[in-house]
């Protein structure tokens, strides 16, 4: 069992691959008097208690929405501070996440980066790319919509070259192969901070059957014990995929989406 402030659950019941929207940042900044880039520095050293946590709480996969392909629309200083931040985590914290057997994976559109930062991502995931206690996916500049669009002609490209007449079927079961999230388990649970009540843009087809819990706690406040108090919701309650109550138990049956995302 692990057990932080009262929290009790069973590793077994732990989630597989945690989501989370870290949002917040600003708010938490406005509400003591700082720049929104305040609540931004601050947020990192919340990632850093995220990941030591998800581990002793025997998650595997840990995905963080770090920048969205949406908030490149807000004010050049903050943009010029959030790449600064990108910049210090992927040089400074890259040893310490590889010394833990951490493997580092960055997903979006990485055209936008600027040349340096694109050395970093790379050296980073090379660096990190053999270990396996915990894969830290971190998105960036990253849109589902865009995901699953780009997934979705890189399918058609591959059919047509193979000569293949693709069906709905077929894309709909071969989709997942080209996201960008290909060879992860679909995620068990997705958690936004702040109180919003919204995915905005992230994961669409990969949370499909995702459990949601949302937190009014803001971003840079969310620690080992919120993440806990979320993975205690998550297990109370019952995924059915589709099925009825009680219909997994009885048939011992694994739903066909699920079975998919456990082979990748």
């Amino acid at each position: 069992m692990s057990r932080s402030c009262g929290l009790e659950f069973s590793l077994s019941n732990s989630p597989k691959h945690i989501a989370i929207i870290m949002d917040g940042n600003g708010r938490w900044a406005a509400a003591r008097g700082l720049p929104r880039t305040a609540g931004h520095k601050k947020g990192v050293d919340a990632v850093r208690e995220a990941i030591e946590a998800a581990g002793e709480f025997g998650v595997k996969y840990l995905t963080l929405f770090g920048f969205s392909s949406e908030n490149w629309s807000r004010p050049e200083t903050e943009i010029k501070e959030l790449m600064r931040l990108l910049r210090y985590y992927l040089q400074s914290e890259i040893a310490e996440l590889h010394s833990k057997n951490i493997c580092l994976k960055i997903i979006g559109d990485r055209s936008k980066f600027d040349a340096d930062i694109l050395e970093l991502m790379g050296r980073a995931e090379s660096l990190t790319a053999d270990n396996n206690a915990l894969s830290l996916t971190i998105a960036l500049n990253y849109g589902g919509r865009h995901d699953i669009a780009q997934a979705a002609a890189r399918l058609m490209q591959d059919g047509t070259q193979d000569g293949q007449d693709l069906s709905t079927e077929d894309i709909a079961a071969k989709l997942p192969e080209y996201l960008m999230t290909a060879n992860m388990p679909e995620p068990d649970l997705l958690i936004r901070t702040s109180g919003e009540q919204r995915i905005s843009n992230f994961l669409l087809w990969q949370c499909a059957y995702t459990e949601m819990v949302f937190t009014d706690v803001l971003w840079p406040d969310f620690g080992r014990t919120e993440l806990a108090a979320a993975i205690d919701e998550y297990a109370r309650r019952e995924r059915r995929f589709g099925n009825i109550s009680g219909q997994r138990q009885n048939t011992g049956k694994t739903p066909r989406k699920k079975e998919r995302a456990e082979r990748r």
